[in-house]
């Protein structure tokens, strides 16, 4: 027997979901977001840094700092945990 959002019960899935976020302070989701958001600018700048010191081109340099910048946001912004 299969509960259903008619009969006024709640998916398993919304059910954790629910427990995961009860016990959250309210500004921690958006802090921890800025936080992993600023690791990822800090890693953007050491990629930079090292590759200016190998004496990369300036084109190369944005574009491999670009690409890792989109990668790890997409990963922090999409985590459900967050």
């Amino acid at each position: 027997m299969s509960s259903t959002p008619e009969s006024g019960e709640t998916s398993p899935a919304a059910g954790r979901e629910a427990r995961r976020r009860r016990g959250r302070f309210p500004l921690e989701g958006p802090l921890t977001r800025v936080m992993t958001t600023a690791g990822i600018v800090g890693i953007g700048v050491a990629i930079a840094a090292i590759m200016t010191s190998q004496h990369s081109q300036g084109w190369l340099i944005g574009l491999v700092v670009s690409i890792v910048s989109v990668l790890l946001g997409a990963i922090v912004w999409r985590s459900r945990r967050l």
